[in-house]
């Protein structure tokens, strides 16, 4: 189980704490999510959960011990918005492959299988994918890692309705034997996949209320277009 207890962080460029006394525990098949706007700090705990950045104050545990960034990078596996913005390799191929010079084949068709990639080309390039099969690239990239903690950074931005509804069915079957936290401002999209969460606002989390968790509908209302 992953832990946080009572972390503090202020950025060197910000005038105030982004977060403040966050506490919060993550476990394998209970999916969780945070809510909050645009600039609430959600990217920032993911990266001080990630080990991308370290907290001011406070403890990150993985069954009840301390972990450094060092470890945090090995425990967990971090997928930005849009995060084929961040995609190194000339194919797809070359992108799920990069750290990982001794993987063998099988691995790589099991975790293309696992996202629903199985039959896409390794020698196309990522930028020639569409947005749904970008998002699955990326999370196929940190699977290979197999990590134990999945954090999700707006899985669901820029997506049309079908796309939308094919990464959230994904996420609910990674989510079973994984903890896995996605931040978003968009919480309804998620009913049906996690089993609870929290808003963040102005540094603080409090408890999402169940209003923001009800059903959606799976097809966009009439005259709704694609939205990429």
């Amino acid at each position: 189980m992953l832990e946080l207890r009572g972390l503090r962080y202020q950025p060197a460029t910000a005038r105030q704490p982004v977060l403040r006394d966050v506490s919060l525990q993550l476990a394998a098949g209970a999916p969780r999510l945070v809510a909050g706007r645009s600039g609430s700090g959600k990217t920032s705990l993911l990266e001080l959960i990630g080990g991308l950045a370290d907290p001011d104050a406070g403890q990150i545990l993985w069954n009840g011990e301390v972990l450094n960034a060092r470890q945090r990078r090995w425990l967990c596996g971090l997928v930005f918005q849009f995060p084929e913005r961040h995609f190194l390799g000339l194919s797809v191929g070359q992108e799920l492959r990069l750290g990982h010079r001794r993987l063998g084949g099988e691995a790589v068709e099991r975790v293309l299988r696992q996202v629903g990639l199985a039959s896409i080309s390794l020698q196309q390039a990522p930028e020639r994918l569409s947005g749904g099969q970008q998002r699955r690239l990326a999370l196929a990239v940190q699977l290979l890692r197999d990590p134990k903690v999945l954090l999700l950074d707006e899985p669901t931005a820029g997506l049309d309705w079908t796309v939308r509804n094919e990464v959230l069915q994904l996420l609910s079957v990674l989510s079973r034997d994984r903890a896995l936290l996605v931040v978003t401002h968009e919480p309804d999209l998620f009913a049906g996949v996690v089993e609870g969460g929290w808003f963040l606002e102005q540094g603080a989390l409090r408890p999402l209320r169940e209003r923001f968790l009800t059903p959606i509908l799976t097809m966009p209302p009439e005259g709704v277009g694609d939205g990429g």
